[in-house]
């Protein structure tokens, strides 16, 4: 998952430059489509950091052998869960 981020963060760092202002080589539409499309870079940029901080607590509760077991109740993950997210952190009961 890590690798993935870092790729996805390596290819999408050119959306978040500035946007061009100069009104004669770019239409107001074509501006304002530059700068949606800058802040949805710059969110996904800020998505990717929290699903890294996420995988680094999942790495970490793997090591200290905590991985797998609700931080709440302390009862297990289930497996089917981890297995669609191993960030997750806590049992289908606590989360809900």
């Amino acid at each position: 998952m890590q690798s993935e981020l870092a790729a996805l963060e390596e290819t999408a760092s050119r959306a978040g430059r500035p946007v061009e202002l100069d009104q004669s080589s770019v239409g107001r539409l074509s501006r304002m489509e530059a700068m949606q499309a800058q802040q949805m870079a710059i969110e996904s940029v800020r998505r990717r950091q929290l699903q890294f901080a996420a995988i680094g607590g999942a790495l970490q509760r793997i090591d200290s052998g905590d991985f797998g077991y609700c931080y709440v109740c302390d009862e297990d993950i289930e497996s089917r869960r981890l297995e669609a997210d191993p960030t997750i952190t806590r049992c289908i009961r606590c989360a809900e």
